[in-house]
């Protein structure tokens, strides 16, 4: 059974699902990856112990690490997923499973791009993946079987939660899982500064900060776990913590977060159309 797996562009995504697959034991025999730069394909090497071809030794990189694979998964920008397309076509057998992680990039442009009947399956994922924390969405193509998006959730799943959306709903996630993680780290930022501003060593408040917030994700991913109820559980009636969240809901805080995912979402949007 053909199990080889190709990264076509290993930049932070693709690398994070790389990386949660080794961790779950994937083969690294089974993974091939191409990239621009020598020196980016020989550090990909030798960490994770896969084959790593560079364009700038073999400008047919992208052909040759597609061809005989079983499953393509193209990690480029979004900008790019076009000529890419282009270029592997030719090198692709009719049951290779291309799976996307751009975003933006809607399956109908890629499956344009392809050749006919070419089994399509756009993703989403968020970079807790190299941890094996993510979450990826999968929406399948017009050509895509449903053995074929099991088989791409089935190594998707190394990477965290697998969850099968229709694409309409991309953008929507995207705001939500896809960056997400950028949220949290901007409210560990937040939270850093302002133990600075309240007398605390920068360094200090920085490591209170991080824990404080990675501790309440681990809190988070407990089975059944609801936000709410963690929340009010922290929450004494008078104390401490219903100050702050109550100076957090008198300052708009939901609502700005709700501002920032439907700017997120739009923008998805304008994208796919600017690249449409």
């Amino acid at each position: 059974m053909n199990n080889r797996i190709a990264f076509l562009g290993c930049g932070s995504m693709n690398e994070a699902i790389l990386g949660g697959m080794l961790a779950a034991g994937t083969d690294p025999a089974d993974i091939v990856a191409t990239v621009r730069r020598a020196e980016r394909a020989d550090e990909l090497a030798h960490r994770h112990g896969i084959m790593a071809i560079a364009g700038e030794e073999d400008p047919d990189n992208n052909k040759l690490a597609a061809k005989g694979s079983a499953v393509v998964i193209l990690g480029v920008k979004p900008a790019g997923i076009a000529d890419l397309a282009r270029e592997i076509g030719s090198s692709l057998a009719p049951d290779t499973i291309v799976v996307s992680v751009a975003a933006a990039v809607s399956i109908a442009q890629i499956e344009a791009l392809l050749p006919v009947g070419q089994p399509v399956i756009r993703t989403m994922p968020n970079t807790p993946a190299k941890l094996g924390r993510g979450v990826v969405s999968v929406s399948p193509g017009t050509h895509c079987t449903p053995e074929q998006l099991q088989k791409a959730k089935d190594i998707l799943a190394a990477a965290g939660k697998v969850v099968e959306i229709p694409e309409e709903q991309v953008d929507a996630l995207s705001a939500i899982s896809g960056s997400g993680p950028a949220y949290a780290f901007y409210l560990a930022e937040a939270m850093a500064a302002a133990g600075v501003e309240l007398g605390l060593d920068a360094e200090l408040s920085l490591m209170l900060a991080r824990e404080t917030v990675a501790g309440a994700g681990f809190m988070l991913a407990e089975p059944g776990a609801d936000p709410t109820a963690l929340r009010i559980a922290v929450t004494s009636p008078n104390g401490t913590t219903e100050r702050a969240i109550a100076a957090f809901n008198d300052g708009g805080i939901p609502g700005i977060i709700a501002d920032g995912a439907r700017a997120a979402a739009a923008r998805a949007a304008e994208i796919t159309q600017q690249l449409g």
